[in-house]
């Protein structure tokens, strides 16, 4: 049965410093989304570079895109992964739509590892995915339009996942700053309910940050 505390909570004021809840699905179900569209375009990018298909399409840059998926660069990267590149893409997009339909609305507080966990997919990886289509276009000399496609869906996704992820980080340092309990912090971070767990998260939900307003979606 679900705790009293944790019910209230759920209605509660949104998570310091916004004003609005950064793990609401108003938030999550388009990042799910224009995640799960940049898997369907990796995937097609994969099955042209796995030979399954003959050509891929691009509006604006003719041939630029088969050039750069059998390119000597994007060989070399498919050798290390153990895949095409594109296909390690396709995983990759495919893991942050899953992260991010995961948990309930008030993640950001009762599942902090789950929140960092959902960062950490989508921020560093992001950066480098962008940082790689830029530096394989330059290599290559050509330009890679669903690439660049995939590139804007990364940057857009790190735009959308970084007030959760900041809200957590901040939930987790004020709770450390008024215990001082390092089990206690562990709990709280891997979402471990107990009375003093949720003594504690009452309490932070008195951050003046937090009354802004209450909290419009379930």
């Amino acid at each position: 049965m679900e705790a009293p505390g944790r019910r209230r909570l759920a209605m509660e004021a949104p998570a310091p410093p916004f004003d609005r809840n950064p793990s609401s699905w108003r938030q999550r179900v388009p990042i799910a989304a224009l995640a799960l569209g940049a898997t369907g375009i990796s995937v097609y990018m994969g099955l042209y570079q796995w030979g399954l298909t003959d050509s891929v399409w691009d509006p604006v840059f003719g041939s630029g895109t088969e050039t750069v998926l059998t390119s000597r660069e994007s060989e070399i990267m498919g050798g290390v992964i153990g895949v095409p590149d594109a296909i390690f893409g396709a995983w990759a997009y495919l893991t942050e739509a899953v992260l991010s339909l995961a948990g309930s609305t008030r993640r950001w507080q009762f599942r902090p590892w789950l929140v960092l966990l959902f960062g950490l997919d989508v921020i560093p990886l992001g950066l480098v995915s962008v940082a790689l289509v830029i530096v394989q276009g330059a290599s290559v000399g050509a330009w890679c339009f669903l690439c660049l496609v995939t590139a804007l869906i990364s940057l857009v996704l790190i735009v959308f996942v970084y007030d959760e992820v900041w809200a957590s980080i901040r939930f987790l340092r004020g709770v450390w700053a008024r215990e001082r309990d390092a089990s206690l912090l562990w709990d709280v971070f891997i979402g471990r309910g107990s009375p003093r767990a949720y003594a504690v998260a009452l309490e932070m939900e008195r951050w003046p940050e937090a009354r802004r307003g209450t909290e419009r979606e379930a």
